[in-house]
């Protein structure tokens, strides 16, 4: 039979991880992850929000990158009386840039709900972010890694539009769909995915 420390002990090596994979354009010249824990998993307690930017007196994780935000964004853990899932949202926290999340775009302090996999951008930086489910309820873990290639191309998930001539429609991710707010779009005025 278990004691209580023991049962505790079991919990708590079950706990849920956050894989946060990022990806900048210009990482292997700049030192921007040099702040970042790379490659080892760092125990967070459940009632604290996670928050990355520049300001590392602000952010538990910060980027060293001018053109991050101070506070960048957000990530809150919760748990719903219908699951006993570590959850999390995301909140933008940036007053001059917006975060999108898959295929939405959050402006300053909005904030939704993450999915198990999720594609986050901010500025010219790609984050692949994958929740991997344990038991534990009072912390979990985050363990952050660099890819060598945009995680957009790897989920499919890239936001190039390319037009669809005379018609005012464009396709997307591989979709053929109106541009209803936008209006018909001219090739000139496209921004096109670089490799």
């Amino acid at each position: 039979m278990m004691n209580a420390s023991q049962t505790m002990e079991t919990e708590e090596d079950l706990l849920t991880c956050l894989h946060i994979k990022l990806y900048h354009p210009q990482q292997s010249s700049k030192g921007m992850y040099s702040l970042l824990p790379l490659g080892k998993r760092v125990r967070q307690p459940a009632d604290e929000s996670l928050r990355l930017g520049r300001d590392a007196q602000a952010c538990a994780y910060s980027l060293f990158d001018p053109r991050v935000s101070r506070k960048q964004l957000a990530l809150h853990p919760y748990r719903t009386p219908q699951n006993p899932d570590l959850l999390f949202t995301i909140q933008n926290l940036s007053q001059r840039g917006r975060v999108s999340v898959n295929s939405s775009t959050l402006g300053y302090l909005e904030r939704m709900d993450l999915p198990d996999k999720a594609l986050i951008r901010f500025g010219e930086y790609e984050m692949l972010l994958v929740r991997e489910t344990g038991e534990a309820q009072g912390s979990f873990e985050v363990e952050f890694e660099v890819l060598a290639a945009p995680p957009s191309r790897e989920t499919g998930m890239c936001e190039c539009m390319t037009p669809v001539m005379d018609t005012g429609s464009c396709v997307m991710n591989g979709f053929l769909g109106e541009v209803r707010r936008l209006g018909p779009l001219e090739t000139d005025e496209t921004l096109m995915y670089r490799s």
